[in-house]
Parts: C-alpha cells; sequence; structure tokens
C-alpha cells in the first residue's frame, strides 16, 4: 500500500512565505491597487472566489439545507429609523484613540493589546524563552516594524499584570482602556508619540436615499435588521409555527477605524446569519441529543475574570446541564458551529468558543460565544452566537406599531376565574366628567388583593381611588360593581426570542489557509495548502505529459466526465516539468492530480496523484475517474483509494 504520511510540522509557520503565496497566486490582493489602494478593502482572485464560494456552497449545505431553514436576500442600504430603533445609532461604536502629534487614528483596545503583547514577547525573549528568529536573505528582508517587541526583561508581577489584563481586555470601557494607556505609558508603537483619549467613533457608513437626500440611510453593518423586519411574512410562509430559523448571506459595510490585519479587519465583507426564532417559554432543541457529545474548548466569562485564557474542554451537553451554556438551543448551534469549522479544515487546536463577558455582551443578550480561531494575529472571532433575547423584534414593534408576535392555538384551553370590574357608564361618565378615562385605568391596573379590598368597601356602601396628583375620587356600587367572573384563553400570544449565529466569512477564509498551509520538508520553497476536497478552489488537476494530438481525445474525455459529475477540474498543459506543475497547483490547494501518458494513449491507463502525500496510484482510466469522482466527494478517502488501486512506481511498459 502507498504511504500516506507527510510530516507538514517540519518548518515552522513562515508568515512572509505565506502572504507571498497568496498574493502570487491571487487568492486576494488591495483592492484599487494601482491607485494606491484603501486600507480594509479587498479584492478576491480567481482561488479566492472560488474558495469563498465554495465555503459558502457548504455553509449552506450544513446549515439551510440541513435545518429547512427559509433562506433571505435583503437589502444593502436601509432606512435610517430602521437603526435608530435598533440602537445601532446610538451604541455601534468602537474607541478610537489619536496620536497627538500625526493625528493618527487607532482603536483604542487594539492598541492595549498589542503594546502589551509585544511587551511580553520581549520579555521572552529577555529571559530566552523565544525562538530565535530565522536569518532572512538580505534580498528578501521586508522593512522593519517600528513597533516591533524590544528584548526588555519585566518584572514578574508586571507580567502577572499584562496578562490578567489582555484575559479581559474586551470587558474594558472607553474610559477605562485610557486609564491603562496612562497607567502604563501606552504610545503609537509606530512613532512613539502619546495618544488622546478615547472617544467613540460609530462605525456605520451614512448615505442618503433619494435624489434630494431626504430620506437618511446607512450601509447595513449586519445583515440582522432584514430578518426582524420580515418576521411576520416568515412566519406565515412557515404556517405560523415556531420554531423555525432563517438565513442569510450578503455583503456588510463597517467603517473600521484602523484595519491593519488583511481579511479580519476589513469595511466591506461577506457575512452568513442566521435568526433562530424559538419560543422564550421552550428553549429546549428536538436535535440536541445528536450533539451532546460533541465536546468543545470552552473559555467561560468567569475564568476571563479571574484573569486566564485556561480552555476547558467539554461536552456540549454537560455544559448546558450546568447552565455553562445558557439553553439547548444556543447549545446545539454552537456545535453545529463547531462541527462546520472542523468539516472545512479548522484545525481543532486552534479553535476555542469564548463567553462575552458582562461589559461587552449587548445590553439585551441573555448570552453570548464566540467562535475563536487561532492565527498568526492571535485569537480572532470569527462566528459569533447569540441568544439575543426578544429585544429585536420588540424595539420595531413598539416603534411601527405592527404585530411581531406569534398567536398559537392552546391544545388545552387556560380556564381562569378573577376579580373584574364591570363598570355603569352613564353614571360613570355623568359623575366624574374628563376624569372618567384615567379613573378606570388606576382601577383596571388593580391586582387581586386591591380589587378585594374594594369590592368589601363597595359592599359596605363606598371606596375612594387617588390619582397620580393625590384627589381622591369617592365610588359607590351605582358608578361599578366588582365580580369574579371565568375567562377561557383559547390562543397564546408572544413575542419569540432569537438565537443568532453569526460568520464572518472573509475571516474563516483567511484562518483557512493559514492553518492549511506548510512547507515541503526537503523544500522549505515548495509550498503546499492542504484544502480539503469539499472547499479546494480546484478539485482535479489534469496533467498531459505531451501536446501532441493524440492526448487531445483523451483529455477531453477526462474533463467531460469530470465535468458531468459537477467536478471542478483544470487541464495543465504547460510546457513545464510535470514536477512543477503539481508543486504550482499545490499552491493552490488541488488535492488530486490526473497525469496522461503514452501509456494511456495505448492501454487507456491513467495515474492518480495525492497532493499532500504526492504518492501515485495506476489503474484504468474509468476505475480512476470512479475513484477520483468518489474521493472528492467525501464517500471514500485516500487510504481506501490505495486499497482499491495499485502503487505507481513510474514506469509504464509500452506495448
Amino acid at each position: 500500500m502507498a504511504t500516506t504520511q507527510v510530516n507538514k510540522t517540519a518548518h515552522p509557520f513562515d508568515k512572509p512565505r505565506f502572504e507571498a503565496l497568496l498574493n502570487r497566486r491571487f487568492f486576494y490582493a488591495p483592492a484599487f491597487e494601482i491607485y494606491g489602494g484603501v486600507a480594509g478593502l479587498y479584492d478576491y482572485g480567481p482561488p479566492g472566489s472560488a474558495l469563498q464560494s465554495n465555503i459558502i456552497t457548504e455553509w449552506r449545505k450544513h446549515f439551510i439545507v440541513e435545518e429547512l431553514m427559509l433562506e433571505v436576500d435583503t437589502t444593502v442600504m436601509t432606512p435610517a429609523p430602521v437603526f435608530e430603533t435598533s440602537g445601532h445609532v446610538a451604541r455601534f461604536a468602537d474607541w478610537m484613540v489619536k496620536d497627538l502629534k500625526t493625528g493618527e487614528v487607532l482603536r483604542a483596545d487594539h492598541l492595549v493589546k498589542n503594546v502589551f503583547e509585544a511587551r511580553l514577547a520581549g520579555d521572552k525573549e529577555a529571559r530566552g524563552l523565544a525562538a530565535q528568529p530565522v536569518k532572512e536573505d538580505e534580498k528578501k528582508k521586508r522593512k522593519k516594524d517600528k513597533g516591533k517587541a524590544v528584548a526588555v526583561k519585566l518584572e514578574d508581577t508586571v507580567v502577572a499584570e499584562y496578562e490578567n489584563i489582555l484575559a479581559q481586555l474586551d470587558n474594558y470601557s472607553g474610559p477605562e482602556l485610557g486609564e491603562l494607556c496612562k497607567k502604563y505609558n501606552i504610545r503609537n508603537p509606530d512613532t512613539d508619540n502619546e495618544v488622546s483619549e478615547p472617544v467613540q467613533f460609530n462605525l456605520m457608513f451614512a448615505s442618503s436615499i433619494g435624489p434630494t437626500g431626504q430620506h437618511p440611510g446607512f450601509l447595513r453593518p449586519e445583515t440582522a435588521q432584514g430578518h426582524f423586519l420580515n418576521f411576520s411574512r416568515l412566519l406565515e410562509y412557515n404556517n405560523g409555527r415556531v420554531p423555525f430559523a432563517s438565513a442569510q448571506i450578503g455583503r456588510s459595510f463597517r467603517n473600521e477605524i484602523s484595519p491593519r490585519a488583511g481579511l479580519l479587519r476589513v469595511r466591506e465583507f461577506t457575512m452568513a446569519e442566521i435568526e433562530h426564532f424559538v419560543d422564550p417559554e421552550d428553549k429546549s432543541h428536538e436535535r440536541f441529543v445528536d450533539v451532546r457529545d460533541v465536546e468543545l474548548n470552552l473559555l467561560d466569562r468567569h475564568t476571563q475574570s479571574a484573569g486566564s485564557t485556561k480552555v476547558t474542554r467539554m461536552k456540549i451537553g454537560d455544559a448546558v446541564d450546568k447552565g455553562v451554556v445558557a439553553n439547548e438551543t444556543l447549545g446545539y448551534f454552537i456545535a453545529r458551529i463547531h462541527l462546520f469549522l472542523l468539516k472545512i479544515g479548522i484545525n481543532r487546536d486552534r479553535l476555542r468558543f469564548r463567553q462575552h463577558m458582562s461589559n461587552e455582551m449587548a445590553h439585551y443578550a441573555t448570552d453570548c460565544w464566540d467562535a475563536e480561531i487561532q492565527n498568526s494575529y492571535g485569537w480572532t472571532e470569527c462566528v459569533g452566537c447569540a441568544d439575543r433575547a426578544a429585544y429585536d423584534l420588540t424595539v420595531h414593534m413598539a416603534k411601527t406599531g405592527h404585530p411581531l408576535v406569534v398567536r398559537q392555538a392552546l391544545k388545552e384551553p387556560i380556564i381562569t376565574e378573577k376579580l373584574t370590574p364591570e363598570y355603569n357608564k352613564k353614571n360613570f361618565g355623568k359623575t366624574f366628567g374628563k376624569d372618567t378615562a384615567s379613573i378606570q385605568t388606576i382601577i383596571d391596573a388593580m391586582d387581586e388583593a386591591a380589587l378585594a379590598k374594594m369590592q368589601g368597601e363597595l359592599a359596605q356602601g363606598a371606596t375612594t381611588v387617588t390619582d397620580t396628583e393625590g384627589k381622591v375620587f369617592p365610588l359607590t356600587a351605582d358608578h361599578l360593581i366588582i365580580e369574579r367572573k371565568t375567562f377561557k384563553q383559547s390562543v397564546r400570544e408572544f413575542t419569540p426570542n432569537v438565537i443568532e449565529p453569526s460568520f464572518g466569512l472573509g475571516r474563516i477564509l483567511y484562518a483557512l489557509l493559514e492553518h492549511s498551509f506548510w512547507s515541503r520538508e526537503q523544500d522549505v520553497e515548495r509550498g503546499v495548502l492542504s484544502l480539503p476536497p469539499v472547499i479546494a478552489p480546484t478539485k482535479v488537476l489534469i496533467v498531459p505529459l505531451s501536446a501532441r494530438p493524440e492526448f487531445e481525445p483523451l483529455i477531453r474525455e477526462v474533463s467531460t466526465k469530470l465535468r458531468k459529475a459537477g467536478i471542478f477540474s483544470r487541464v495543465d498543459d504547460s510546457n513545464q516539468s510535470i514536477g512543477k506543475r503539481y508543486s504550482r497547483n499545490d499552491e493552490l490547494g488541488t488535492p488530486y492530480g490526473l497525469t496522461l501518458d503514452f501509456a494511456s494513449v495505448q492501454k487507456r491507463t491513467m495515474t492518480l496523484r495525492e497532493r499532500d502525500t504526492t504518492t501515485q496510484l495506476i489503474g484504468d482510466m474509468d476505475e480512476v475517474l470512479n475513484t477520483v469522482i468518489e474521493l472528492v466527494d467525501g464517500t471514500i478517502d485516500w487510504p481506501a483509494a490505495c486499497a482499491r488501486l495499485p502503487a505507481y512506481d513510474g514506469v509504464q511498459a509500452l506495448e
């Protein structure tokens, strides 16, 4: 059997080499580059576009198809009143500081984080704990970062302080970040200048709708509001039943303060969001039993508050049972997010779920967890999963008067008895005139005990009501009577709660590329992207050994059969060596290669190459094609293919 082992950790991760590969093969590049570019805006090239599209396709299968979700596509441009009502105009902001000399704007929490991490890295280097940097070739040496860590040993107590602050940095308010800058002499790393006090900056792009600009609007910073505003239609489409989920994939826009981390912090990006509407009195999930045993790396709020970032490995079933995660539906989606990220190639050991702390959690949220993926920039939030309670539907209903509620027929009517006031409208109006409505409002708001007391006083002859201004009104049985009545309730009306998983697809794509990148043990210059077949831009490379005419029918036959099977393939008929052609496509993450040589022309045999191991198998063309189709579809793996087809020894006898 052909070998299936390969050493992917022979060389440490080399970020400059990785970024050079992405740039050279045009996965993505700065937008408007020939005009000087605009920070935070990127264009995706052919492999990047295909990779994102394949991630979206798999996301649709994993969530929309698997969970029977209702997909929507709502507008990007949004009238201002929508975001005024949702709270975005008042609260969708980050804290920023300015360089007091240059005026450069920096995001306050990122400044504190970067400076502390640089100081801690310098401390490790001073203690001899950091690995020595690899010596760079002079021609490839990059411009040195002025904010680079300097080897200075810190006191142990200072190290502990820094680590404690970093563990709970997301919990700091703007003024508290300003105090940190003062206390620890945090300056702009690029200039060493002092920075201003933090001020809030709203991240939405403002615009206007109409030729005269009479309707102010915003580019949406998230897709969620489109779900909530269409709730009534979605509920009707779902036959008036909850729970149900709507899903949307689309562009969002955030005017980031200082975008510096490539695809991790951009101003225009693709989101995939789910809004799962659920009964507030029943947040169980019928399929939770299917994921109870999924193990996750959890970092809860109590651990962070204690100044630690140590994760706890726990089954999601146990996390919900112990109250670490608020409810089954939230836990179900956290587990499903975990499974999706693993399926597309994220490294399990570099994935954690971090619970929001009190200050960072949205004021309306019941619980919120971020799926964070570790990469060369640190731990990055890539998916948020929040229980938003009933906030969104409630505020839009209050603003518009449109009932965003569920009316649910009860299986068994609820029979209740309660004391109820019955007014003699003629006498009441004649006696109290313009005060009639306010007096009746006071009485209607009374609880059972107050009504019982009034009932007894009326039986004795008279009672009184006092309004908010202290004015006393005498009442007798001529004005009202209070009787116990029976009520039958057949319909329950409620505003559903919302569980919201929200995916930043660009961040996931970048982290996936980092996790997939490695260099061949025997040649560090030969970079490889080990992208899973399910999301690889090109699934199969067809490599003809010769450009002679007799190869053309075979190339056409193989391409056609792969195309009919729905598998994207490319033909590399360049005049480079076969090794260079494969190496070039290993950089693109192409998992399988088919080689057509002179024996293919004579005997209809073909070799099948696997990207990571570079091992090759051989067999009849149809048998090899069936095998590669099954490999791409995921119905068999490479060891199974090795058991099915013989190994290729590099020599084929010709007739």
